[in-house]
């Protein structure tokens, strides 16, 4: 089903429309370093929450786990299901410290509750990361989504995809900052909701050959049971590539283990998601975003991991395998490897009719853009805020500087994600391979994180021997299930296992240093918590017991 003259008219006029708005909503604003990085602080409770999950919900998303789920199948859900919970938590506990410390990014509170140098070094981190692997990553998924849905899926439109998706995430967040970012995420996030239903909906309709969406998700319940289960056992799903799920997803500890680690840090500590909450009217509105995203959450598998399981039922044969002879051929590279991550751009290509397709390809633009936007943003911010204003800038320097810095460091970090997006090709499943290489470096930094919000007597020499002493440990544990490591001196653990063992080695380390160096008293700069700080309204706390009661009934019919 070609990619029709009226698909590309709704595509550009998508396109436009978005531009159009950033650039609109940012008018006369971005003169100062608030309005360009924290959008004056005037972003309203729905603006927060639409823009969190439009950050959030990127190509690493819609094609990266729809590839998880035709791999796995449901368990990939978790991700989603638990960061439902975790935003709950980090609305209560984490922001209201945040937004009383009138942060302009997450590296500054490292510089109030430790030291400025900490900061620096977490700052580089952060920005290396979202250089190397969050915008490459982002680019490398979309532009492989694009080729297979517009082009014919042999890499002729993959380039030009990657350059037209950075140049379309330039157009409005470099001029308009957060503001632009923002506002135009809540289109987005409609948008890519409505394309993700479509194409869900239309694939589950011609699986059942007409009889409706709920009889095509009976069929495909009854076919696969198994890619159903939310808690796996060792050996109960093997993946198309012939390995077990249970290596990426090991049982309790999606629930009580290292997902905790994934999900703390991603919403609790990652710049570009956190950043909208910062650029709240007040705490009370943050908070009441964070619902909302958490709400959001709730139904964001329906869209993101059921059409990988849809592709699976549709390409694999009477025993349930992924052949040669049962599976469309887009799902083999040229080396007979399986391309899970084919399962999204393949149900679009095949089953959304025409004009419907430009609005759903529409939509999986707004997912990549958002977050691209967002991560350009955030890098700016950073750099600017933590590196360049304290280290180069001159005393009494102007605000528009501060801006002109911020435009010009994204350009950069863009330009870099453009050259090296392409090298991610050789992988399989992009999305556990962003989960893995994160989880290296996430540990340490929530340890540090935790023990700086929570333990007034953990002290900065604590803190930077934590960060550095997680690595080793991750490495160890990396290290562990590699096929050439059978010595008895490794441990063989997943690797959501390893990311929960790093994080409490870390953190005993730096109660051991901060007990030794402060002889058990408290420092200098530990944060004073009192019971009226982590206050929250009823309707923040009836919402969280909703959401609470939700999340058990999905554990309780899919565990």
């Amino acid at each position: 089903m070609e990619f029709s003259w009226i698909d590309q008219a709704v595509f550009i006029i998508y396109g436009l429309v978005i531009i159009s708005i950033g650039l609109y909503v940012s008018r006369g604003k971005g003169q100062t370093s608030e309005d360009y990085f924290l959008a004056g602080k005037t972003l309203p409770w729905w603006a927060i929450g639409a823009s969190l999950i439009a950050a959030n919900i990127s190509a690493e998303q819609f094609i990266g786990m729809s590839g998880s789920g035709f791999a796995i199948g449901l368990a990939i859900a978790s991700y989603e299901w638990m960061a439902a919970l975790t935003l709950i938590i980090v609305g209560k506990f984490f922001l209201p410290i945040f937004i009383n410390k009138g942060l302009y990014t997450i590296p500054e509170f490292i510089e109030k509750r430790y030291s400025t140098n900490l900061k620096t070094i977490l700052a580089i981190f952060w920005i290396a990361l979202f250089i190397f692997v969050n915008l490459t990553s982002v680019l490398y998924l979309g532009a492989t989504a694009l080729d297979t849905i517009m082009g014919a899926g042999d890499g002729g439109l993959f380039y030009y995809s990657i350059i037209g998706l950075a140049l379309f995430a330039a157009a409005y967040s470099l001029y308009g900052g957060l503001s632009a970012v923002a506002w135009t995420d809540v289109i987005q996030v409609v948008l890519l909701v409505i394309g993700g239903l479509i194409t869900t909906g239309f694939a589950l309709h011609y699986l059942a050959e007409g009889e409706g969406i709920f009889a095509g998700m009976k069929m495909v319940y009854e076919q696969v049971p198994q890619k159903f289960s939310m808690i796996l056992s060792k050996g109960e799903i093997i993946t198309p590539d012939g390995r077990d799920a249970w290596w990426d997803l090991p049982g309790l500890a999606v629930l009580l283990g290292g997902m905790w680690v994934a999900n703390l840090y991603y919403w609790g500590f990652n710049q570009y998601i956190i950043q909208r909450t910062l650029a709240a009217k007040s705490l009370g509105e943050a908070q009441k975003g964070i619902v909302l995203a958490a709400f959001l959450k709730l139904i964001i598998p329906i869209i993101v991991v059921l059409p990988g399981i849809i592709a699976f039922v549709m390409n694999s044969d009477a025993a349930g395998n992924i052949t040669a002879a049962s599976a469309d051929p887009s799902f083999f590279s040229a080396t007979g490897r399986v391309i899970n991550d084919n399962a999204a751009p393949w149900l679009i290509t095949s089953f959304v009719p025409v004009g419907l397709k430009g609005l759903v390809l529409a939509a999986l633009a707004a997912a990549i853009v958002s977050s691209l936007a967002s991560m350009l943003n955030s890098t700016a911010t950073i750099f600017t805020m933590d590196i360049y204003k304290p280290f180069f800038a001159k005393k009494g320097g102007s605000e528009k500087k501060l801006v002109t810095v911020g435009r010009l460091s994204a350009s950069l970090a863009l330009v870099i994600a453009v050259i090296l997006a392409p090298q991610l090709q050789n992988l399989g499943q992009v999305f556990q391979y962003i989960q893995e290489y994160t989880g290296i470096v996430s540990p340490g930094i929530l340890a540090v994180f935790m023990m700086g919000l929570f333990w007034k007597k953990s002290t900065n020499n604590a803190a930077i021997w934590g960060v550095l002493i997680s690595m080793p440990i991750a490495a160890y544990f990396k290290v562990g299930p590699n096929e050439w490591s059978d010595s008895p001196l490794f441990v063989v653990l997943p690797f959501m296992n390893q990311m929960m063992w790093t994080w409490v080695l870390t953190m005993i380390v730096m109660v051991i240093i901060s007990l030794i160096e402060n002889k058990g008293q408290n420092h200098e700069k530990g944060i004073p918590l009192t019971k009226s700080l982590f206050a929250t309204s009823p309707a923040f706390n009836i919402s969280s017991i909703i959401i609470l009661l939700l999340l058990t009934m999905l554990y309780g019919l899919f565990w």
